[in-house]
């Protein structure tokens, strides 16, 4: 098995991923759920009990040995509504399709782009006009390393 933590990691195309393992636990992470939906147009009376909890592992559909969080820094994937110091939540068991945004190994270097494959070529799109695409060419060594599944902002 490959080791579960990993360095932080400079990259040519300006987004840094620092590499936070899920750690595997038989205890799963119990939060209230309040059983009314809360409006985001006008206000509404809130609920004063709790009707269920949330399983956040269940919710989200991780996998302790497959599930890792990665924090962003940089700007090429904005538009994908990925922010700098936004965490990631990577799913290596989803297969890569194209439109995915994917974490890519791009001869040695890690970087998170939308994979896009079309007419036999394949390129790795940035989601910031500022960022050119990556096209993979013949020879190019290219590992798919896991499919975001998930965004976490901080408010």
């Amino acid at each position: 098995m490959f080791n579960r933590f990993f360095p932080i990691l400079t990259m040519k195309t300006s987004t840094l991923l620092q590499f936070l393992p899920v750690s595997p636990t038989s205890t799963p992470f119990l939060a209230p759920l309040l059983t009314c939906s809360i409006p985001a147009g006008f206000p509404s009376p809130a609920s004063d009990y709790m009707d269920e909890r949330l399983d956040l592992s269940e919710y989200l559909g991780l996998h302790a040995e497959a599930t890792f969080f990665l924090r962003v820094q940089g700007d090429s994937m904005q538009g994908a509504g990925i922010f700098d110091g936004d965490l990631l939540v990577v799913d290596r068991t989803v297969q890569a399709k194209s439109n995915h945004v994917v974490i890519a190994v791009i001869d040695g270097e890690f970087t998170v782009k939308r994979l896009q494959r079309r007419g036999g070529r394949t390129w790795l799109k940035a989601e910031n006009p500022a960022y050119p695409s990556i096209e993979l060419h013949e020879g190019q060594a290219l590992e798919i390393w896991g499919v975001v599944s998930h965004v976490v902002h901080k408010p």
